[in-house]
């Protein structure tokens, strides 16, 4: 998921304005019942077509999958899968728990999970995650890169019985189980398919809550699941509130109008212990910021630009930007990963190594060795409508100034929204480096790395291309062994340390605030509150 997806839907707008909160007073809401900070989701809330946090904060409520992450350590367990078992990390034996149902009491069977992955897969259904179940057997053929698809249903999945279905990938991938967590492979009720418009102004799953009500710029009602069969919330509901201003949802904590928001202002970090005292919340996340190189630009792709490349590096003071302008809330990276994923999981803060240290002597050199900036001038591009990305874009070019001994040797480009953003990225428009991020999908080192850097993948905006990466991110996708895999994987990482075709800047933390109201208030790996175990004072 982008980190620039999750940041350009919380500012979708600009107004000051809490709609529900201005008609109808934040008393309203039910005693038992969270409330938190939220926004209208991009698109309507079908499983493969979410990628953005405040749908997919949705769907983590309302549906369980074949597996579920730890809310603490982000390792994959078994939700409605009793067993997936592999002899060749190809093929997969799916075995289900009985008793699971969706919330208007029909069951969950092996057919919700495969009719719900063709859905997803087929080309029509224009879902935007399609390309999760890219690895199925019989993909290309529901959705080819050219023409139209020639088939409805992935040969790759097959039916046993209402609790069996075995899995055929194209490709061994022996890490494929872990993804299962992911909301794409939810499981999904025969109303989806049959009456698809009513299903969506109310969707349901089989997950601890489900939707009851919902206003588009205002609030989307969640209340418990009968039929959920795993341990039941410690509250009554969640109202999740439209906030169209992070500041004014931080004031609305303090004030007790508002329960939780996670989305904290970097100007507010230095008032969090006069205004919410020990109510605050600092925790690791899979998120990544990075500085992307357009690599299309042949002017960038030299041995001479790979020099300035690592002087650029060098020339940012990682250090003292994640102190002064984010007050500890984020980390200085030293890998592409995130340290959620732990040693065991791929991350190895050796892997940068002194590439990523601060040094403005060295700096100077390789930069003036490879001849300078592309250009004669570092342009930083950034969307400047959220996100606090000018305070950080500014702060690097006055880092990179001070070692270049010129106050105008790096300048920041703002570009209005997002959406312009996205654009001028996905044309190839910008010719300096342009702000990027990543937020896991699942916790693997994999999906920090293929669908970012290898040929031609869907988020390798820079267009960075190298054989010898590609070759072995499939190397480690077709070890058996997940820990020998790791190692692969680590291993095409030290090319992206020889190259750079992307800096590492920090890792992002999850930070939240909550009000007196709520306890048991923590946020996942994925930087998301854990809406079920919080409780409610009344």
């Amino acid at each position: 998921m982008r980190l620039g997806l999750r940041t350009g839907a919380l500012a979708a707008a600009l107004v000051l304005a809490v709609p529900w909160l201005a008609s109808c007073g934040a008393t309203a809401t039910e005693s038992g019942v969270v409330r938190a900070k939220w926004g209208d989701p991009q698109n309507p809330l079908e499983p493969a077509n979410t990628n953005e946090v405040n749908g997919g904060k949705v769907l983590d409520m309302i549906f369980r999958g074949l597996k579920i992450y730890n809310p603490d350590t982000a390792e994959p367990e078994y939700a409605v899968a009793k067993s997936i078992s592999s002899d060749d990390a190809q093929n997969f034996k799916v075995t289900l728990k009985d008793g699971w149902k969706f919330a208007d009491g029909t069951k969950v069977t092996s057919q919700s999970f495969v009719d719900a992955w063709n859905y997803a897969a087929y080309l029509p259904n224009a879902q935007i995650g399609a390309d999760f179940f890219g690895y199925i057997d019989g993909y290309d053929k529901l959705h080819p890169v050219k023409g139209k698809p020639s088939a409805k249903k992935l040969s790759g999945l097959k039916v046993v019985d209402d609790l069996h279905f075995t899995i055929k990938l194209n490709q061994k991938f022996s890490l494929f189980p872990d993804m299962l967590g992911y909301a794409a492979f939810s499981p999904l009720p025969k109303k989806f398919f049959t009456d698809h418009d009513e299903w969506l102004e109310k969707p349901f799953g089989n997950g601890p809550y489900a939707v009851t009500d919902y206003e588009r710029g205002g609030r989307m009602k969640l209340r418990l699941n009968d039929q959920y069969n795993g341990t039941k919330p410690r509250n009554k509901g969640v109202d999740l509130l439209v906030y169209t201003d992070d500041n004014t949802a931080y004031t609305d904590v303090v004030a007790g109008q508002l329960d939780v928001t996670d989305a904290v202002p970097a100007e507010q970090l230095s008032n969090l212990h006069k205004d919410i005292d020990n109510r605050y919340i600092n925790t690791p996340a899979g998120i990544i910021q990075t500085l992307m190189f357009p690599m299309y630009d042949k002017e960038w792709d030299t041995a001479d630009a790979l020099k300035v490349r690592r002087g650029i590096s060098l020339a940012i003071n990682r250090e003292q930007i994640t102190d002064k302008i984010f007050q500890k809330t984020r980390i200085p990276a030293k890998d592409w990963t995130s340290p959620v994923l732990r040693d065991e999981g791929g991350y190895n803060p050796d892997i940068c190594g002194d590439r990523c240290e601060y040094n403005p002597k060295k700096a100077k050199q390789l930069i003036d060795e490879g001849g300078g900036f592309p250009g004669g001038k570092l342009v930083l591009s950034y969307n400047a409508d959220t996100g606090n990305h000018k305070q950080w874009i500014d702060a690097i070019c006055n880092s990179v100034n001070r070692v270049m001994g010129n106050s105008k040797a790096c300048v920041g480009n703002p570009v209005g929204t997002f959406a312009d953003f996205r654009t001028q990225i996905q044309s190839g428009k910008f010719s300096g480096p342009f702000r990027s991020g990543w937020q896991m999908d699942y916790p693997l080192i994999q999906n920090f790395l293929q669908p970012v850097y290898t040929t031609g993948a869907p988020s390798n905006d820079g267009k960075w291309s190298d054989k010898e990466f590609d070759a072995l991110i499939n190397k480690a996708n077709a070890d058996p062994d997940p820990k020998s895999a790791i190692k692969d994987f680590q291993d095409s990482e030290r090319i992206l340390a020889e190259q750079l075709p992307a800096i590492p800047l920090w890792y992002q933390n999850g930070t939240a605030v909550y009000g007196t109201r709520v306890h048991d208030v923590k946020l996942n790996p994925f930087s998301v509150p854990v809406f079920e175990e919080m409780t409610v004072d009344d």
